[in-house]
């Protein structure tokens, strides 16, 4: 078998090559390619990767490349997780819209927008090339936003599928509280990527959720990044990101006392950087916790044995809903537990969303499926008109002034 990352620079990628060391894929890994086009990025990283695979005794063949072509000839899963135009990009992703009384975060609103026009290009590009050098490989994406690319590959027809790690984080905190193995739980997440409702956590096959919401709300808090109110409001675990929407004024304000998170997270990527040249170092750091994450070698190692065949099994992962969700889109691309093997991931059939619920994710369903065309089409125009369709724009005008600000800030 032989994987292979694009944007392999990136601090996530140790949390991937943990997983890899401790042999969470089930099946022999012959080849690992790291790609990346910051040579310098990838040498760091890369060190390091080496480093934790011998401390590990794994046997495989471990290469470095800026050639995209090395990392996609023969290859059996190729993931991608950079971002284009690095922290910087972020930086204005989150402060343009700021700066105009929208709320600035990297994968909602302006800001995952802005993200979004410059991830999905490139992202076909490779997409179309693992196509025609290894056509059974899937394309994983890790990518954000999740939703809005793997939107464009798959309205495409690419192999692809979108990968986050917010739900195995909380099936790893379900699993640990009721002493089971991980794949003794399952969470039902309904909606989009960074907007979504985990309506259920089934313990052996038994529902354990409202119980949950009724004795130990503080604990779905936890696992949820949520408040308990929230938990107990919505009787489920919603999305962080979903307060974003729902709480506009409030984190607006936030935002503006306290500024967003771009700048913490350039610091901690430029020390967990130095930490990584570090030639003692032979695991991941404890700081990588603080970047995010979290898990992400358990969600990408499990997709790729179940995609490959190794290990068929049901998990969280972005798909188009073909009738999954019955309120939404066929064709929209939605964050639902799938069976997932060799074929791909097939959405487990749910109930509709309904209410409140189904019109935000309407709402933000038409807004990721008109910025994946426009991005793919490369159309100004149109992506401007999509941007006016984000629940965050709150204001006519808002959109035009918002975003050809940042397509001039990024070159678009």
């Amino acid at each position: 078998m032989k994987i292979s990352i694009i944007g392999a620079g990136s601090t996530y990628t140790p949390e991937l090559i943990e997983g890899i060391g401790e042999g969470r894929l089930g099946a022999p890994l012959d080849e690992l390619v790291l790609m990346d086009t910051d040579e310098a990025r990838l040498n760091t990283v890369g060190g390091l990767t080496r480093r934790m695979l011998v401390r590990a005794g794994w046997g495989g063949r471990l290469q470095l490349t800026t050639r995209r072509e090395d990392a996609l000839d023969g290859a059996d899963a190729c993931i991608v997780q950079y971002r284009i135009g690095g922290t910087a990009a972020r930086a204005l992703d989150e402060s343009i819209p700021l700066a105009h009384g929208v709320i600035g975060q990297e994968t909602v609103g302006p800001g995952g927008w802005a993200k979004a026009l410059r991830t999905i290009p490139p992202t076909l590009e490779i997409a179309e090339e693992l196509a025609r050098r290894s056509p059974n490989a899937w394309l994983i994406d890790f990518a954000n936003p999740v939703s809005i690319v793997t939107q464009a590959l798959l309205d495409e027809g690419h192999r692809a599928v979108g990968l986050c790690n917010v739900a195995v984080n909380i099936q790893q905190r379900a699993a640990a509280h009721f002493n089971v193995p991980l794949d003794a739980v399952e969470v039902e997440s309904v909606g989009l990527n960074h907007a979504s409702w985990f309506r259920e956590i089934t313990v052996s096959g038994a529902p354990q959720m409202e119980q949950l919401v009724r004795s130990n709300p503080a604990l779905l808090a936890e696992w949820g990044s949520c408040s308990e109110a929230d938990a107990v409001r919505e009787s489920c675990i919603p999305s962080y990101y979903l307060r974003y929407y729902q709480e506009h004024a409030t984190v607006l304000e936030e935002q503006r006392r306290e500024g967003t998170r771009a700048p913490k997270v350039a610091r901690i990527e430029a020390e967990l950087l130095q930490m990584f040249d570090d030639q003692s170092i032979t695991q991941k750091p404890a700081l990588l916790a603080e970047r995010g994450g979290a898990n992400y070698s358990t969600a990408a190692l499990d997709l790729i044995a179940a995609l490959t065949g190794a290990r068929p099994a049901r998990l969280v992962v972005n798909v188009q809903n073909r009738g999954a969700i019955p309120d939404l889109p066929i064709e929209l691309v939605v964050e639902v537990l799938c069976e997932v093997d060799s074929g791909g991931g097939r959405p487990i059939l749910m109930a509709p969303l309904g209410g409140e619920r189904g019109e935000l994710i309407q709402q933000l369903g038409a807004f990721s499926m008109a910025t994946a065309a426009a991005a793919t089409a490369r159309d100004r125009d149109a992506a401007l008109r999509a941007l006016a369709l984000n629940p965050l724009i709150q204001e006519s005008g808002q959109a035009e002034r918002i975003g050809s600000e940042l397509l001039a800030a990024h070159g678009l």
